[in-house]
This record gives structure tokens, C-alpha cells and sequence, in this order.
């Protein structure tokens, strides 16, 4: 049961529920989000790059899989900044942080990516 006394959907409905709200969350960071969408255009190159200069199984995972993170921690750092802004436009210095730790995470996951591609393409 929920807090409202509702009992939770289980099984097939759990998980139709869950991909609704997989797909609505992948519809508003493209729809919202101008880096997400950057990202995926750099993942649109990269990942197939990857995939076909990765001389085995190991390798292309590190060639691809940290692009694929940064999709993920950039839509993370989405929802920071979304419920950041939620609660309320005012500047803050701790929303300032928040949105600043975000940022560094993406940025983080280009650097795990930068130095996997040269290292493994080296």
C-alpha cells in the first residue's frame, strides 16, 4: 500500500507503469534539454564508431560504455536541475551548488571517455 492507501500495480502493470515513465522521461529531456540532445548526436558518432574500431568484446565496451553514461548522468544532473528549479528561481547558493555538482558529473563522464578512447586506441 501507498502513503495514499492505494495499493501499488504489481507485476506486468509495474512494469508498463514503469516503462511509461522510462519513456516520458527520455521524451521530456529531448524535448527540454539542448545538451541531452547534443549528447545524443555525439553518441550517434561515437557508439557505432566505437563499436566498429574496438578490436574485441572488452574493448568496445570501453569505447561505448562511457558514452552511455554520459546520457545517464546527464539525465540525472537534469533532474537536479528540474527540481532545483521547482523549488524556486530564486538564486540560492546551495541550488548553485547542486546545479554546479551536476554540471561536474557530466563532465567527469567526458573525461572517463576521452581518456578511454586514448587509451585504448593508443
Amino acid at each position: 500500500m501507498t502513503p495514499s492507501g492505494r495499493a501499488k500495480p504489481q507485476g506486468v502493470a509495474r512494469l508498463m507503469n514503469a516503462f511509461g515513465n522510462t519513456w516520458r522521461g527520455f521524451e521530456g529531456a529531448w524535448r527540454e534539454e539542448a545538451a541531452f540532445r547534443q549528447e545524443c548526436a555525439l553518441a550517434v558518432v561515437v557508439v557505432p564508431l566505437g563499436l566498429w574500431l574496438g578490436e574485441d568484446g572488452v574493448e568496445r565496451a570501453l569505447l561505448v560504455g562511457p558514452m552511455v553514461l554520459v546520457l545517464v548522468i546527464e539525465l540525472l544532473n537534469s533532474a537536479v536541475e528540474a527540481a532545483i528549479d521547482r523549488i524556486g528561481e530564486e538564486r540560492h547558493a546551495l541550488s548553485g551548488l547542486a546545479k554546479d555538482l551536476g554540471s561536474a558529473a557530466v563532465f567527469g563522464g567526458f573525461v572517463l571517455l576521452g581518456l578511454n578512447w586514448l587509451l585504448v586506441l593508443s
